[in-house]
């Protein structure tokens, strides 16, 4: 009578790593396949608005929206950070909301309305978010400082909508103007010098004057 064979885990996860390293494709296709894809890259046209103008770009399909705002409009004050949506540096508004425009394409945003930290104010005549956090001084290094910006004006606007956080005491009750909720909504915009009191500051000034 035959037994049945059995593998111990340890023995099942061997040969799992055996039988995929002999499928792999061998490195130098995937190199040449790469080199074709950068040597022939798909083009779209797009059409948005950045900071109240709008933008005729011709780019590869596979650009981020921070790399279209940086590389082909110059608009350098959207930071990179992490690269992977987790520090917020490089928070911009879309069409009234916040997201991080590294994890975006910018072929998803075809008509879309896109406001940066440069279109917020001009040096001469500060948003009202970026004269508190000049104020209050929200910034030490300031390479996340626009982003938080972005995210902070944003932030405000959903609260005034009545969208409620985790923070939130009611799903149905409009959203306070704490710090509580404050620092909930901004958990996505990470400040690596650690300025947190003196943002939430700047952002309660803000909320404060304008409810």
């Amino acid at each position: 009578m035959d037994h049945p064979i059995t593998l111990s885990r340890r023995t099942f996860l061997i040969v799992g790593a055996v039988t995929a390293a002999t499928v792999a494709l061998p490195p130098f296709i995937c190199a040449e396949a790469s080199a074709a894809n950068l040597a022939r890259p798909i083009k779209s046209t797009l059409n948005l608005s950045v900071n109240g103008q709008s933008q005729a770009l011709d780019i590869d399909t596979r650009t981020t929206l921070l790399d279209a705002l940086r590389e082909n409009l110059k608009l350098t004050g959207t930071k990179k950070g992490c690269d992977h949506g987790q520090c917020g540096a490089c928070t911009v508004i879309a069409d009234g909301r916040r997201i991080n425009s590294c994890l975006t394409l910018a072929v998803m945003h075809e008509g879309s309305k896109i406001t940066t930290i440069e279109g917020l104010g001009t040096p001469d005549k500060l948003h009202a978010m970026q004269a508190a956090f000049v104020k209050h001084d929200g910034y030490q290094c300031g390479y996340c400082t626009p982003g938080q910006i972005c995210s902070a004006v944003a932030m405000l606007d959903e609260i005034r909508q009545g969208i409620p956080s985790h923070a939130s005491a009611s799903l149905t009750l409009a959203p306070q103007l704490s710090a509580s909720e404050f620092q909930e909504r901004m958990s996505g915009n990470i400040c690596r010098c650690g300025a947190y009191s003196n943002i939430i500051e700047a952002i309660s000034e803000v909320a404060e004057v304008s409810a």
